[in-house]
């Protein structure tokens, strides 16, 4: 398009938009020429400003024979192109475009950003599948108490699901969700935040409330819902729930609970409380609306709460590559503006080490983290599910020989001198 047909658009358009209204000639031409002058570009010369005529409705510009359109040809005739050598950018003037849109940087290079061919997120890990330690890997300094009490929790879970699966099998109870495989990021987890913060769990964090006292007893009754279920019977089995232990009660729809960890946490940081809520969830329910509204949300309101995602490769039957084409669930985070973690689920020393930094980053900021756990779903989606009608034997059968999480926790308990042989099942009885 012609300079002085590109102006006259500018002109015209400025007549009738009010948010660009008194500004001269050189600012429209400044707008349509932006960018570091090339050889042979126009030099734009001012030698009057339009005068805005308000009482012309902002359709006589289309015409260009009205008389608000030849006003705008006679403004033409008194700016002066010529061609001109190229001429430094005026930095002052760029900055201050800058700082106009939001203090964004301004490029003349057209670039398109594939996500998928940029680098991934890194994944932190501090002991190997043997359960040695890895070079330059920080391990969090845990008593011996607080660990072996950890590698308790992990094999009594899966005591745990042993028996209630077998129970729902003989008709006992109606339902039953193991946790198989995903132990390390219950207890690594639970073990680095405060009693007084808040959980909100979806159905597979068992182990999260049994390291806050919950007992086998407690368990029990509540997937039996008899006369001491706390709830009174009124919940599906697993979906536990304990005001004694700041455990809010499991709910079945998807993702509910994660807007509703938001609000906690933004009335805990109301009440100048020292406390962070927690919200636990799999990369499934990532996939609901209400897992975008809640992220939105903590950023905006600055709310100090933990977004825990287990992503376990599955949502029921549906394998994690046909539920998204980004990063995993932690490349989300940058887009709302929330702080992130990536770290292997299977490693109950670097869950620890993610949750008790990113406890400390959102109470000392009063700001939301998200954390993307990897890990592995051994067991079926529920009672309900076989899930050897959509993955192979040979698929389950070879993340429990490379890689279970108690072995692992075990191994490096070992290593630290710690006799493991009377761990695990003390206290096995209902109610210990």
């Amino acid at each position: 398009m012609a300079l002085r047909s590109r102006l006259y658009l500018a002109l015209r358009g400025a007549h009738g938009a009010y948010a660009l209204r008194q500004k001269s000639i050189r600012t429209y031409a400044r707008t349509i020429l932006r960018g570091p002058a090339a050889p042979g570009a126009h030099r734009i010369v001012e030698r009057t400003r339009p005068a805005r005529n308000a009482d012309a409705p902002l359709d006589a510009y289309d015409d260009p024979h009205s008389a608000p359109a030849m006003a705008i040809d006679r403004h033409l005739d008194e700016v002066e192109v010529v061609a001109s050598e190229p001429e430094a950018t005026d930095t002052r003037d760029v900055e201050a475009e800058a700082a106009g849109e939001g203090g964004l940087p301004i490029t003349t290079r057209l670039e398109l950003h594939d996500p998928q061919t940029e680098a991934v997120w890194p994944m932190l890990r501090t002991i190997n599948l043997e359960g040695r330690v890895l070079p330059g890997a920080t391990v969090p300094e845990l008593s011996r108490e607080t660990a072996q009490r950890m590698y308790e929790v992990i094999v009594r879970v899966q005591t745990m699901d042993d028996v209630f699966f077998s129970a729902q099998r003989q008709g006992r109870i109606s339902f039953y969700m193991t946790n198989t495989g995903e132990e390390a990021l219950h207890v690594g987890s639970a073990s680095a935040l405060d009693p007084a913060d808040v959980v909100f769990a979806q159905y597979r964090e068992a182990g999260v409330l049994m390291w806050r006292g919950f007992t086998l007893q407690n368990f029990a009754d509540q997937c039996y819902g008899n006369a001491d279920d706390v709830g009174k019977g009124r919940q599906m089995p697993v979906h536990y729930g304990s005001r004694k232990h700041n455990f809010q009660t499991i709910s079945s729809p998807l993702a509910t609970q994660i807007p509703q960890a938001v609000g906690a946490a933004y009335a805990l940081k109301l009440q100048g409380a020292p406390n962070v809520a927690m919200c636990y969830f799999g990369e499934g329910a990532a996939s609901e609306g209400d897992f975008h509204a809640a992220l939105n949300f903590s950023a905006t309101l600055e709310a100090p709460v933990i977004f825990f995602c287990r992503n376990n490769g599955y949502a029921i039957s549906t394998p994690a590559k046909d539920q998204y084409r980004g990063d995993g669930i932690v490349a989300r985070a940058s887009g709302y503006g929330v702080a992130a973690i990536r770290v292997d689920g299977n490693d109950a020393l670097a869950v620890h080490q993610a949750t008790a930094e990113a406890r400390a980053f959102a109470l000392s900021n009063n700001r939301p983290v998200l954390i993307e756990g990897m890990t592995y779903r051994v067991g079926h989606h529920s009672t309900s599910d076989d899930s050897t009608r959509y993955r192979s034997l040979a698929e389950i059968q070879g993340w429990k020989d490379k890689d279970q999480p108690e072995v692992r926790f075990r191994n490096w308990l070992r290593s630290k001198g710690t006799a493991v042989s009377s761990l695990g099942f003390r206290g096995y009885r209902a109610g210990s």
